[in-house]
């Protein structure tokens, strides 16, 4: 059980180092561009969420994947998501920049802390279930 639960969470973590990846790209070259900080953050969130969801139903959660219903799923997944990248990680970025005058660019890296931990856990018991 601990060795298949340490399996998701590692695999869980390659595709989310990945979607990091993504999201920050992003989120980096949105902000460089000109928009503002957290409208950049809206944009590469939605993108980087949908890439999530895909490899996270077919390489980390797989199991009972024929049998789960795929919109429900994903609806959860949106939930899930919003909550813990959305609302929690905007809320930190903009305490972290605005309030605590961090950079923007460096913002987001410390809101990663709480929000991956917190979104595996809802992906593992709840999205995925």
């Amino acid at each position: 059980m601990l060795k298949q639960l340490f399996g998701k969470f590692w695999r869980f973590g390659i595709v989310g180092v990945a979607n990091t990846l993504i999201y920050y790209s992003l989120y980096a070259v949105l902000t460089y561009a000109g928009l503002f900080y957290l409208l950049s953050s809206i944009v590469a969130f939605a993108i980087s969420m949908a890439n999530a969801f895909y490899w996270n139903n077919k390489h980390v959660f797989f199991e009972n994947r024929e049998s789960r219903n795929a919109v429900s799923s994903a609806f959860r997944m949106v939930i899930s998501y919003a909550f813990s990248g959305f609302v929690v990680g905007s809320i930190l970025l903009y305490i972290l920049v605005d309030v605590y005058d961090v950079s923007e660019y460096i913002a987001p890296l410390f809101g990663l802390c709480i929000t991956v931990p917190l979104n595996f856990m809802l992906n593992r018991f709840w999205v995925f279930r």
